[in-house]
């Protein structure tokens, strides 16, 4: 699908050069003499390398189309991750890479969107918001009771966030799977 240079947004992936591209950084610049431009920052989803380019307004790109379906995670072996689509019980294959920290983040049954280009799975989209537990946490600090007064805390999956001072180790919190960010405690 063709769109216009204006219209292309972090996230995004992009057909381009004979690649698939996904946006890293846009930023729309008007100067004062000449047509406006997009100078947007890529990166291949397929060499692994990053390329930025300047595109004028009035050019169009090829947005990617992807599939999107529902998978359930099932396991993980040394360099992959395993899941279902619940009405086929089909079974694919995600390479570690291909998810990346995401991959820490997923438990048993979790139901996950996997985008597929031509056929190929190309990423995962996690829940908003998953349950995890606190492993440890710091003491909190007395007297401490600046709202912006966060403590770091690992949970049960080995990454590291930010929590609020009352968050004590065996706490079941929800986290904000986008920016890995603390919501609430259950």
């Amino acid at each position: 699908m063709k769109i216009n240079a204006g219209e292309i947004r972090v996230g995004m992936l992009l057909e381009y050069k004979n690649d698939l591209w996904q946006v890293l950084k846009t930023q729309h610049v008007k100067p004062g003499k000449g047509g406006a431009f997009a100078q947007v920052e890529m990166k291949s989803l397929n060499k692994n390398t990053k390329l930025n380019e300047r595109f004028r307004s009035s050019e169009t790109v090829e947005k990617a189309s992807l599939e999107e379906t529902a998978h359930n995670y099932l396991y993980e072996d040394e360099n992959s991750y395993f899941f279902m689509e619940p009405k086929s019980f089909e079974q694919i294959e995600i390479k570690k890479n291909i998810v990346g920290e995401k991959g820490k983040l997923l438990t048993e049954n979790l139901e996950v969107s996997v985008n597929f280009y031509n056929n190929k799975p190309i990423s995962i989209d996690l829940p908003n918001q998953v349950s995890c537990k606190i492993e440890t946490t710091d003491a909190a600090l007395k007297g401490q009771t600046v709202s912006s007064s966060y403590k770091p805390a690992i949970l049960n999956n080995g990454l590291s966030i930010q929590v609020p001072p009352f968050i004590e180790a065996g706490d079941e919190i929800i986290l904000d799977t986008r920016n890995l960010e603390y919501i609430k405690k259950i």
